[in-house]
């Protein structure tokens, strides 16, 4: 998702500062903007000081683990970039006086009791479960984030971002997207967790990226949604996917994960009041892109 953000604001006109440690990330990624002059890349760990950069007017703070995968591998990093980044990038943005948008996550609603998810919502959290290290990393970037604009009148968003796919993602992330389109593509059983029933909502990252994007220039400081409202079992984007690819796939039950939510669906009428912004790709036509990508590479 980040590489996308920057082509994003690059074609707006703007200059961009990438800063990733490549932890789970990939180059590649990036591979497209060099030469370009007005992205600068370094190669670092925004849980460490950042010296030298020049004058910045917004900071998007979009650096962690996304996938079960990677966040079980990393638990401390998770936590740590949650914390000791979040305060790093907020000092940033408040010695600049700049824009500051922080990239929080449905998870923050845990297994949620309450459908579709709507911002006011507190969630159902484990704070202690083997997921906790990424739900409580978000849950205090979300807090630190308010805490420095109630006390340091930094001109803070917080986007709570719902299932993100598309081109760039790791065919191996873990993530039920990739891993169903690597199933599928490779011929291998498609594992659902528990009976299939349980719901997800997919966003395409071209869409996402929009609404971060009006996000940060907004004057909105509470969470905003930002995802697409469209439900599905795990059973049925499993066959979506069958069918896409024309694979002879079959669907395989294995346990269901602790703590894995039963629903997932945002309620986006703030984003659509405040932003003016609602998902335009459809799941079938943001599926083609990613399919076409991952049978590219």
């Amino acid at each position: 998702m980040p590489s996308h953000l920057c082509d994003l604001i690059l074609a707006d006109g703007h200059s961009v500062i990438g800063v990733d440690n490549f932890l789970t990330g990939n180059p590649r990624n990036i591979a497209h903007l060099q030469g370009n002059g007005r992205f600068q890349f370094l190669q670092a760990d925004v849980c460490q000081p950042l010296p030298g950069l020049p004058a910045i007017d917004c900071v998007i703070h979009a650096a962690s683990p996304a996938s079960p995968k990677d966040y079980y591998e990393y638990p401390i990093e998770t936590l740590d970039v949650g914390s000791i980044a979040s305060r790093n990038l907020l000092e940033i943005a408040k010695t600049n006086g700049a824009r500051y948008l922080v990239t929080s996550t449905s998870e923050c609603y845990g297994d949620p009791l309450e459908h579709p998810q709507v911002e006011t919502y507190w969630g159902n959290v484990n704070p202690v479960g083997p997921r906790s290290c990424y739900d409580e990393s978000k849950r205090f970037a979300e807090a630190i984030t308010m805490a420095y604009h109630r006390k340091h009148g930094v001109r803070t968003n917080i986007a709570r971002i719902f299932n993100t796919y598309g081109p760039r993602m790791k065919l191996n992330d873990g993530r039920v997207v990739p891993q169903f389109l690597d199933q599928a593509l490779h011929g291998k059983p498609i594992t659902i967790y528990g009976d299939g029933l349980q719901t997800r909502s997919f966003c395409y990252v071209s869409d996402l990226v929009r609404g971060l994007y009006l996000l940060s220039q907004s004057e909105e400081r509470y969470p905003v949604n930002v995802g697409n409202p469209v439900e599905l079992t795990m059973l049925e984007f499993a066959q979506r996917i069958q069918r896409l690819t024309g694979s002879a796939s079959r669907i395989v039950h294995e346990p269901l994960p602790q703590d894995d939510p039963k629903r997932r669906r945002p309620d986006i009428t703030k984003a659509r009041s405040i932003l003016g912004w609602e998902p335009v790709v459809s799941l079938e036509d943001g599926l083609k892109q990613t399919i076409a990508y991952f049978q590219s590479t």
